[in-house]
C-alpha cells in the first residue's frame, strides 16, 4: 500500500512548508493560519462521548465514498454521508469559507451542535439521509442503519467536508481524518460527469466579488479569477481539484502523521487488502473491505483517456499540470 507519507516534499504547489504554515503559490498571500490550540470540548451523542471520530475528505470524483462505505459497515461504527443535519452547514462554510476564517471558535461550535444531530440513533434519524448513504450501510427500508447500543465510534464522509476540515480539527481535537488524492484528470472527468458537481459552477452560486480567496473553487488571485471565467467545464472543474491539493497540502503542515493520512485512490482499487491493513491500522478498528467494482466507470483509473478530449486534456494541464505532477502524476 502507498501512502504519500509526511516526509516526502508534497507539500503543495510551491514544496515543503514549516508546520503550521500555509502552502500558496509564489507570491500569493497565504489563507489566515487556522487556531493550533482549540479550546478542548465533550461531546456525547447516544450517551457515549465521541472520541476519535473519522472523517474521510476530498473533491467530487475522488472515490472518498468507496472508503467511507468500508467504515460504514465497520463494526461498532456509526458512519454518515449526507445527512441533513450536517449537509447544510458544510455547504455554507464550502460556499462562503470567510464565516470559518473569520470565526474560528464559532464554526467549530456550529459543526458539533450538527454532528450532535447527525449521529443520533432514533426511529426517524435516517430517513433524511442521502441515497448513497443509504446504500452504503446495506440496510433495507427506512429503519435506522445501526443499533444505538453497537456504537462506539462515529465518523462522516458527506461530499465537500474537506472545505471545513480546519474547522472539523477545532470542533474534534482527536480527529483522525483520511483524505484521498487521485489522479486531476481523472477527478475532472468524474466530475464534469457529476450534476451535483457540477451545480457549483452556476452562475451566482458562489459570490467571487466577496470571497476572493475560495479554496472550493480553486480561485486564491486576480488571475485565479480571470482563468476561472474564461475556462470552460472541464477547466473548472481541473480548479476546483487544484483547490483540493492546496487545501490539502495545507492541512498536513498543520497536522500529525497520527491524525491525518493520505490515500492514493489508484492504490486503494488495485490494492484494496493493503489499504484495509493501514487504515485499520490508523483508525485502530478493523475496518471492512472495500467494494472496488469501478471498471467501465468514471471511477475506473485512466478514464481521463477515453472520456476528456484532446483540448481538455490540454486545459487541464495549463491550469493545474504543476500540481498534478507534485501530487505524483505524470502527463503520460
Amino acid at each position: 500500500m502507498t501512502t504519500i507519507p509526511q516526509s516526502t516534499g508534497w507539500a503543495g504547489p510551491t514544496g515543503a512548508a514549516p508546520a503550521g504554515a500555509g502552502t500558496t503559490p509564489a507570491g500569493t498571500p497565504a489563507a489566515p493560519p487556522a487556531p493550533t490550540t482549540p479550546k478542548p470540548h465533550i461531546l456525547v451523542v447516544n450517551g457515549r462521548k465521541v472520541a476519535q471520530p473519522v472523517f474521510v475528505l476530498g473533491p467530487p470524483g475522488s472515490g472518498t465514498e468507496i472508503l467511507a462505505s468500508a467504515l460504514k459497515r465497520t463494526e461498532g461504527f456509526h458512519v454518515t454521508l449526507g445527512q441533513r443535519w450536517v449537509v447544510p452547514v458544510v455547504h455554507a462554510f464550502a460556499r462562503t469559507p470567510s464565516i470559518a476564517r473569520g470565526h474560528p471558535d464559532a464554526a467549530a461550535s456550529v459543526l458539533r451542535d450538527a454532528f450532535a444531530q447527525g449521529w443520533q440513533v432514533n426511529a426517524h434519524c435516517c430517513l433524511g439521509c442521502s441515497r448513497q448513504c443509504r446504500e452504503a450501510s446495506g440496510v433495507p427500508g427506512a429503519g435506522p442503519c445501526v443499533g444505538e447500543r453497537s456504537v462506539q465510534r462515529y465518523g462522516d464522509a458527506s461530499p465537500n467536508l474537506l472545505y471545513c476540515a480546519d474547522s472539523l480539527v477545532d470542533a474534534f481535537g482527536d480527529a483522525r481524518l483520511i483524505q484521498v488524492v487521485r489522479d486531476g484528470r481523472d477527478v475532472t472527468a468524474a466530475m464534469a460527469a457529476d450534476p451535483e458537481a457540477v451545480a457549483w459552477f452556476r452562475p451566482g452560486f458562489v459570490n467571487l466579488d466577496t470571497e476572493s480567496f475560495h479554496p472550493l473553487l480553486g480561485v486564491e488571485t486576480a488571475q485565479d479569477r480571470v482563468a476561472w471565467t474564461e475556462a470552460s467545464l472541464a477547466g473548472k472543474c481541473a480548479m476546483r481539484w487544484r483547490g483540493s491539493v492546496r487545501l490539502a497540502a495545507r492541512l498536513r503542515a498543520r497536522l500529525s502523521a497520527e491524525q491525518l493520512v493520505t490515500l492514493r485512490y489508484e492504490d486503494m482499487v488495485r490494492k484494496p487488502a493493503d489499504t484495509v491493513r493501514m487504515v485499520s491500522t490508523f483508525i485502530e478498528a478493523g475496518m471492512m473491505p472495500l467494494d472496488v467494482r469501478v471498471t467501465a466507470t468514471v471511477m475506473e483509473p485512466g478514464v481521463w483517456r477515453r472520456a476528456l478530449t484532446s483540448e481538455q486534456v490540454d486545459e487541464v494541464e495549463t491550469l493545474a499540470g504543476e500540481e498534478l505532477r507534485r501530487v505524483g502524476y505524470g502527463t503520460t
